[in-house]
């Protein structure tokens, strides 16, 4: 799902810059290139479950408190959609509504 993987990438990022740490230090930290987490970050690679364990390793950050706040930033994203005007509409109709990006 692209949405999971931009909002995931979006809160590796976040904790990434809140710990002060470069790609550098978190790519020689969890023993991944520098490119492919950069490239998670940015919503264009999925994350292994190896591999989002290393991160938050490295990050030193329980995986759980990552998931937890993917979870609640991938609700507020399918209210937003439910909320839009051809959702209601939609929904009114009794159509199926597509949350996922």
């Amino acid at each position: 799902m692209v949405l999971f993987r931009r909002v995931l990438g979006d809160v590796l990022r976040d904790r990434r810059l809140t710990r002060g740490m470069t790609l550098r230090e978190v790519s020689a930290e969890a023993r991944v290139s520098l490119g492919y987490i950069s490239e998670i970050e940015r919503g264009q690679k999925e994350a292994s479950s190896e591999l989002l364990a290393s991160l938050c390793s490295a990050l030193d950050v329980p995986l759980s408190s990552v998931l937890h706040d993917v979870s609640r930033a991938v609700a507020l994203e399918e209210a937003s959609v439910a909320a839009t005007p051809i959702a209601v509409a939609r929904a009114h109709r009794g159509d199926v509504v597509a949350s996922a990006a």
